[in-house]
């Protein structure tokens, strides 16, 4: 049952890095059992940049985790994000032996599987494969082939590359901190399972995680995701421009975005003021919220504009139905909402990892700054469904081979005899003589019949 499964997601942020132990319950919902976080000093807009301090930080989360859930961590299901991710679209296609024969899941896999052998530019590899639509001959539009008979399936594949360096760092950080990675997953992926319904995927929506480094942008339509993409620009920024504009130390200013900043200028007062302590035997520092909000306007609007230019660039702006949700820590910022929707003219909403949660003593874990380490704990959870599915389907199949050793299944079973029989193609002939010689033709027969196949595999004219 899956509610005896523990499953483990490690957010490894630029500002802080998370580890969450869940569990779901009877009712499906998911349980956090315990939350470790630590203050990442090793990483860049989402990139590795020192693998002692993120290791030193991993470790630090385990152990909170693992303290508070009572739960010894052994293996983790990753995000991974930054400006060297990549999304493409690609088309492939396999031919299949006999028409008579339904698709089966088989065949979708064996397709899928050609994807992850396409050629990359060098230094980056592939890290998912998410099929939007397939054809069967000379059908399109098909979102489920199998059953169906056909003999050439194409399929129209939306593919996520990364860099080699930045997923070998992340292995490397994990490794040293002994812990062993079930699945690497997109950190916007992850997020979407946790704040994105499911009519809100098949109306059409665009999610957008502003976290410390990056944004991360994740388009769906018709209930699939239909693009990707990682911004180098998050809170950080924002942070910096206040530090900046406001001559102050980092921390304060990080304080004073988090308690006293507006997304809207507008809607900042002009006659209120917040006092600093200043650096040692000076007087305080007096800034006005007016300005803090002048500052952070200015760059969350840019931030907001290139996030809508991208969904421009694919075509997508008026066909998202449920508008924009916002998440991450960065989407706490006051009137934040109101400013992407001026800025796009979209609805827009936060989202909040509450719908899939069940009852938990952690209350900080529903807040949008956790929305994407909720989602690797329930991306694991789906992999566990996967690996469920394809051990069933691998267990009928063998079954099925087992009680007919003599055929390969068809669509129309055979009818029952009480002797080998030949497959009706063969000529009776031939069929006489291969009972009178002790089954060596039914042995060449089979032989024939297998190189058959393979030699139609070998034309498959896939497109790379």
């Amino acid at each position: 049952m899956q509610h005896d499964k523990i499953v483990v997601g490690l957010d490894i942020g630029t500002t802080k890095i998370c580890a969450l132990v869940g569990r779901k319950n009877e009712f499906g919902k998911l349980e956090i059992l315990g939350m470790g976080k630590a203050v990442s000093e090793g990483v860049v807009r989402g990139i590795v940049s020192n693998i002692d301090k993120t290791v030193d930080a991993i470790k630090k989360a385990i152990r909170q985790a693992e303290e508070q859930s009572g739960i010894n961590i052994g293996v983790v299901n990753v995000g991974i994000a930054g400006q060297h991710i990549k999304s493409l679209q690609h088309n492939g296609s396999i031919t299949r032996a006999s028409v008579d024969n339904e698709i089966t899941q088989a065949d979708v896999e064996r397709l899928t599987s050609d994807m992850y052998r396409l050629v990359t530019p060098p230094g980056s590899q592939i890290i998912h494969v998410m099929p939007q639509d397939y054809k069967v001959d000379y059908e399109e539009g098909i979102l489920d082939p199998v059953g169906m008979s056909g003999v050439r399936l194409e399929g129209n594949f939306h593919i996520i590359t990364a860099q080699s360096t930045a997923i070998n760092n992340i292995y490397k950080c994990v490794t040293k901190a002994g812990l062993e990675i079930d699945n690497l997953i997109l950190e916007p992926l992850a997020s979407s399972m946790s704040v994105l319904s499911d009519e809100e995927k098949e109306a059409g929506v665009a999610l957008i995680d502003i976290g410390g480094g990056t944004t991360d942008l994740a388009v769906f339509k018709d209930g699939i995701i239909r693009h990707a993409a990682v911004l180098p620009f998050g809170g950080n920024i924002i942070t910096s421009d206040i530090k900046q504009g406001c001559l102050v130390m980092q921390n304060q200013a990080e304080q004073l975005k988090v308690k006293f900043g507006k997304a809207i200028a507008e809607e900042a007062s002009e006659y209120e003021i917040v006092s600093i302590p200043g650096l040692r035997d000076r007087a305080p520092k007096e800034i006005s919220l007016k300005n803090l909000a002048y500052i952070i306007e200015a760059r969350m609007e840019e931030i907001v504009e290139l996030v809508y230019a991208e969904i421009q660039r694919l075509g997508f702006q008026d066909k998202l139905a449920a508008g924009i949700v916002l998440t991450g820590g960065g989407s706490q910022l006051q009137n934040l909402v109101q400013l992407a929707e001026y800025v796009t003219g979209m609805d827009t909403r936060i989202g909040y990892p509450n719908e899939h949660l069940g009852k938990s003593k952690i209350e900080a874990v529903k807040s949008p700054m956790y929305a994407t380490t909720v989602g690797l704990v329930l991306a694991g959870y789906r992999s566990i469904d996967d690996r469920t599915t394809q051990r069933t389907y691998e267990e009928t199949e063998q079954n099925h081979y087992r009680a007919t050793p003599e055929a390969r299944p068809t669509a129309t079973p055979a009818p029952p005899v009480t002797a080998p029989q030949m497959p009706q193609s063969a000529p009776q002939p031939a069929a006489d003589a291969a009972k009178k010689s002790s089954g060596a033709g039914d042995f060449f027969q089979k032989i024939i019949s297998r190189t058959k196949g393979l030699l139609i595999d070998d034309f498959d004219d896939k497109q790379y």
